[in-house]
C-alpha cells in the first residue's frame, strides 16, 4: 500500500525517536510518497524554522527523502496531499489536525503519531482539535 508524507511526518524521527519506515511497514505501508510542496517545506524549515530542535528534524527530514518517491505538484503541501491521496489511492500520514479532518471527510485513511511512540491509522473517524 501507498502513503503520502506530509513534512511534520518526516519530522518525527528526530523529534520523537521513531523508525516512521518500520511502523508504516507494520500497518503495511511500503511505498513512501512524498509531494514536491512538503520538500520545498522541509528545505525552508531547515532555515526558516523557529528552532534549532526544529531545523535540525527538517535536515532529517530530508534525509529520509532518498527512501521515498518524490511526486510534483504545483499546490501547497496540504493542498497537495489533499488532491493526491484520492487520486493515488494512498493514505496520508500527519500530524496536523485541521488536516486530519479535512482528509478524513474526504474518506482518506490518516496515520498519525499515537502517544509519542507508534503510529496509528484511521479511517473516516473524525479528530478532536
Amino acid at each position: 500500500m501507498k502513503v503520502l508524507l506530509d513534512a511534520n511526518a518526516l519530522m518525527v524521527p528526530e523529534q520523537m525517536g521513531v523508525d516512521i519506515f518500520a511502523e508504516l511497514e507494520r500497518l503495511g505501508y511500503f511505498r513512501y510518497l512524498v509531494p514536491s510542496p512538503v520538500e520545498k517545506e522541509l528545505k525552508a524549515l531547515t532555515t526558516f524554522a523557529d528552532s534549532g530542535k526544529d531545523r535540525l528534524a527538517a535536515k532529517i527530514g530530508l534525509g529520509l527523502l532518498s527512501r521515498c518517491e518524490l511526486v510534483q505538484d504545483e499546490n501547497v503541501a496540504d493542498q497537495a496531499l489533499l488532491e493526491l491521496a484520492p487520486r493515488l489511492d494512498a493514505a496520508v500520514f500527519t500530524n496536523d489536525k485541521e488536516l486530519k479532518k479535512k482528509l478524513s471527510s474526504k474518506g482518506v485513511t490518516v496515520i498519525h503519531l499515537r502517544q509519542k511512540q507508534y503510529l496509528e491509522t484511521a479511517s473516516g473517524r473524525s479528530f478532536d482539535v
